[in-house]
């Protein structure tokens, strides 16, 4: 058995003279290896440990050389962290160094989820020349839209990355630096910076995280965003590309955009015919298919299907030039929720989708608690709207669902029953089925609404109910009203005006069983999954909470407004 050497902390130059450190691992005494690049700013003295989708001595055993650097201004590389917006020039960088290197066969392949990911598709809009493949994980599209915001409402998975990951860090290397700390810095967790309002404006992030005070300030999807979103630039991007994700993870829709985009728009037929997508029972963190209140079986895990060896087998084919025949086996392979098992296709959506109407109905009776609305495929006739009032100090809370917070227990697929007994959440449900309904595919909600404010949210989740009452969240979606026709010209409400609104609930696979009820939740917020709407039209981003004011909102479902969940049904 071959020895494997590690090489520590080598300083490689970027073109500005910054230097970034950066680990090697390789077979000692071999032949040159095409060079697998991860460039991350969690530390790269962690890469062997939290690589839970790839193991990296498997990939040196296999005959790669695993290349692993700190990105600009964390941990022991030099410079100033910017994040996204400067990894085009530095991944460029880091690949021509790996590629020429003694040990290197000149041909490198990119590896890594979240952040990782997008070390990889940033450079690749740059067309580095040695870069052959890469298999970008649980990755954002678009900086703007599924990254910093989703449907216009600001995302707070980032809030709560900055506070427990980008401040101490800094904090412990200016310090290591010798720079001095100010005495007395009140300590920031993520509750203290969710209480904060307006958001970003703790003196810690100003300091230690002041890009967020950009991202805050770039409240639309204007060209700030473009240099670090591969959606915008599929045209300029030329390698095969892996892509993985999960049904309950932050940048689920991401993976898709990225597929779907590079199989449309990539720069070259080869690009083009080699994108591959994977989707498990997964969250942003747990690709293990167990849940507190879910479990997806002994098939769900990463560890069952070997994600290891599948991203083996795309660099063999791409770096080494083995016809193991990958690209001929189906490009996508997902996770079919309620039946629990493993399926392929060779398209995404579907091919044999039919995108059915479920119509939102009160249930006829006066006075209607909030929970007792229905859905079903007919036209509504003469009902009258669910009316509720959204206070945004008084928000809906986060219960599970696409989101990355503190603690296990709040992310991926929970049972929603506390949620749904709010007096600002509607809730319609289908009778019980009496057959097997599959949906597979991309979720949309239309709403005819009208509210008292200028501007408000509409929030949408798609559940599963079992049939001892467990309402388990599958996907969700927000609009916040003001860019209900472009994310990047809002244009605030007439009040009580009715609007037709369309929210993006993502996808899902999900098989709801004989016995389940198809489910839909509606209000105006999900805390802190999203930021809270003042309702008052302004810059949310500077208002105090004393300029937030609450909002009648009204939902409309008759035949004028036939307000419907729209689903892609497998017959």
């Amino acid at each position: 058995m071959s020895t494997i050497v590690i090489e520590k902390n080598m300083m490689v130059s970027m073109r500005d003279g910054v230097a970034l450190a950066t680990d090697v691992y390789r077979l000692e005494d071999t032949s040159p290896a095409p060079v697998l690049l991860a460039r991350t700013p969690y530390n790269k003295e962690h890469i062997v440990s939290a690589s839970g989708t790839f193991d990296i001595m498997r990939a040196v055993q296999a005959g790669y050389v695993i290349v692993v650097q700190d990105v600009r201004g964390r941990y022991a590389s030099e410079g100033q962290f910017n994040p996204h917006f400067q990894e085009a020039d530095d991944g460029v960088d880091a690949i021509a160094w790996a590629a020429k290197q003694s040990w290197s066969t000149g041909v490198v392949g990119t590896f890594g989820g979240s952040y990782l990911g997008c070390t990889q598709w940033i450079p690749a809009m740059r067309q580095p020349p040695a870069l052959t493949a890469m298999a970008p994980s649980i990755t954002p599209s678009d900086m703007y839209e599924g990254m910093a915001y989703q449907g216009g409402a600001k995302v707070l998975h980032d809030l709560r990355w900055v506070v427990d990951n980008i401040i101490p860090a800094e904090i412990q290397r200016r310090a290591a630096q010798g720079d001095s700390i100010p005495e007395n810095t009140e300590y920031l967790d993520f509750n203290t910076a969710l209480s904060q309002i307006p958001l970003g404006d703790h003196p810690l992030i100003q300091e230690y995280a002041s890009f967020y005070s950009d991202w805050l300030a770039h409240q639309t999807a204007d060209t700030y965003w473009h240099p670090a979103s591969p959606c915008t630039a599929y045209e300029q991007i030329n390698v095969p590309a892996l892509n993985f994700s999960g049904w309950y993870d932050i940048f689920l829709w991401s993976a898709f955009e990225n597929y779907m985009g590079m199989k449309a728009r990539g720069n070259t037929e080869h690009a083009r015919r080699n994108q591959k997508l994977i989707i498990g029972p997964w969250s942003h963190s747990n690709f293990s298919g167990t849940f507190p209140e879910r479990e997806f079986g002994p098939s769900a895990s990463s560890h069952a299907i070997d994600l290891t060896d599948i991203q083996l087998r795309w660099f063999d084919r791409w770096l080494k030039g083995i016809d193991n025949h990958i690209e001929q086996e189906p490009s996508v392979m997902f996770f079919v929720m309620g039946i629990d098992e493993w399926r392929t296709s060779t398209e995404w959506p579907l091919p044999d989708t039919q995108y059915r109407s479920y119509y939102l109905h009160s249930s006829g009776q006066a006075n209607t608690r909030l929970g007792d609305g229905t859905l079903s495929e007919t036209v509504p006739e003469d009902e009258s709207p669910d009316t509720y009032l959204y206070n945004p100090l008084r928000p809906v809370p986060t219960m599970g669902g696409q989101v990355l917070m503190p603690g296990g227990n709040v992310i991926g697929p929970r049972d929603q029953r506390d949620v749904e007994m709010c007096d600002d959440v509607f809730v319609y449900s289908t009778p019980v089925l009496d057959h097997s309904v599959e949906v597979t595919g991309p979720v949309e909600l239309c709403l005819f609404v009208a509210s008292s404010a200028r501007d408000t949210d509409f929030t949408g989740k798609l559940v599963d109910v079992y049939p001892d009452g467990r309402a388990i969240i599958l996907t969700e979606g927000i609009l916040r009203a003001r860019y209900r026709h472009s994310f990047t010209e809002p244009e605030c409400l007439q009040p009580d005006v009715i609007y037709e609104l369309r929210l993006n609930l993502w996808a899902t696979s999900n098989v709801f069983l004989p016995g389940h009820r198809i489910r839909l939740e509606v209000s105006s917020s999900n805390f802190p999954r999203f930021d809270r709407n003042s309702n008052t039209g302004g810059a949310i981003e500077k208002e105090t909470a004393d300029q937030y004011r609450s909002a009648i909102n009204r939902v409309f479902h008759d035949a004028e407004h036939p307000s419907r969940l729209i689903l892609p049904i497998i017959p």
